[in-house]
Order: structure tokens, then sequence, then C-alpha cells
């Protein structure tokens, strides 16, 4: 069982940033693929970001340039540094963990074992 804790969402102004942390149990934290996705009211689940035990990393379009996922292993813990954010930006952000390290769908939430509770980005115009 992995349990995945999301903190660092908030209401933040068009232009700024913040930093979305995702701390996960599990003694193997460094072979999963660690995704990011979104969901804002009225539309469906969006994948943002993922990385993989080699630090490969995959964006969503809209977020390229702009945000950056990263990953500490000695923390457990999985980053998504949140740039020049737009109120488009605004969701729910969740974090997910796939143990079987896969990477060819990692764009796609159908991988992903588990799940976190989400935290809540606001970007006001």
């Amino acid at each position: 069982q992995v349990q995945l804790v999301e903190s660092g969402g908030g209401l933040v102004e068009s232009g700024g940033s913040l930093r979305l942390s995702c701390a996960a149990s599990g003694r193997t934290f460094s072979s999963y693929t660690m995704g990011w996705f979104r969901k804002a009211p009225g539309k469906e689940r969006e994948f943002v970001a993922a990385i993989n035990w080699r630090t490969y990393t995959l964006y969503v379009d809209s977020v390229k340039g702009r945000f950056t996922i990263s990953r500490d292993n000695a923390k457990n813990t999985v980053y998504l540094q949140m740039s020049s954010l737009k109120p488009e930006d605004t969701a729910v952000y969740y974090c997910a963990a796939d143990i079987s390290a896969g990477w060819r769908t990692a764009a796609s939430p159908d991988p992903y074992h588990y799940w976190g509770q989400g935290t809540q980005v606001t970007v006001s115009s």
C-alpha cells in the first residue's frame, strides 16, 4: 500500500507561482513513475506531468515551459513547480503513483495504482 499526501496548493494571482509537493510512503519510491493530474469544475480529469525513475519527464502541451516536475528520492517526494500561472490552471491537483514503473502510457490515468487526496489551486485573474 502506498499513501500519497499532496500539499502546497492555495490562491495565487495570475502570473504567480506555486510549488506542489507529494510525499509518498513505500520502500521503493525511487522506482515509481509519478504523475500529476488535475480536475477543474465541469471538466474531466487532465494529465499534467509525469516523471519516471530515470527522471524522464512528460508534460501536457498547455503547461510546457511553465511547469516543472521533479523528484527527491531521499525524501520520497515529487514536486510540481508551477510558474506563470493562469486562471485556466485553477483545479484540484492530484499526484499519482505507478508502482510498475511504466512510461509508455504515463499520460493516462489508467496505469496509476495510487492517488492522493488532491490539493486546490486557484488562480485569480
